[in-house]
């Protein structure tokens, strides 16, 4: 594994702070726009691809980065609230057969697509703290900081791939 690719996995894996989802059932219709296999070219000049497949009417099976070894796999689901919609993730295993050491796997995701272009934003633990202890108060701090720019972390951007 390269160092690159070693920090992203970790930065993902740190992201994965909250042990309480925002949705327990999901009910809300999946975004069918974003399916599909996503790139994007990093610094190093390495890509790195986003798999959103369907896993059924309500839930998305996510894995990133897609294709390599050391991909990671959720299942996804939307939220919404007043104005903002979010993709919750529940990170539940890698392509390395390993399953999450602990009840930490949660991340919460705002995204903007336009035309072929999909940009995702992780919601900021340093902001809405991952030692919340239920959904309501989770969804709360989202909703009380929404006008936070710090609310969500950099972007990153992808492009639709074209084979």
């Amino acid at each position: 594994m390269n160092k690159g690719m070693l920090f992203i996995l970790c930065l993902m894996l740190a992201g994965c702070d909250y042990n309480v989802p925002l949705v327990k059932t999901p009910e809300i219709e999946i975004d069918e726009s974003v399916l599909g296999l996503w790139e994007r070219s990093k610094d190093d000049g390495q890509t790195e691809r986003l798999l959103i497949l369907p896993l059924n009417q309500h839930e998305y099976m996510v894995s990133y980065p897609a294709g390599s070894k050391e991909a990671m796999f959720a299942r996804g689901c939307l939220w919404h609230d007043a104005d903002m919609t979010l993709v919750q993730l529940d990170w539940f295993g890698t392509a390395q057969a390993k399953l999450p050491d602990d009840n930490r796997t949660f991340q919460f995701v705002m995204y903007t697509l336009e035309e072929d272009r999909l940009s995702v934003r992780l919601l900021n633990a340093d902001i809405a703290k991952k030692d919340i202890a239920s959904s309501q108060d989770l969804a709360k701090a989202i909703t009380m900081n929404r006008a936070n720019p710090k609310l969500f972390r950099e972007a990153m951007r992808f492009t639709r791939f074209k084979n």
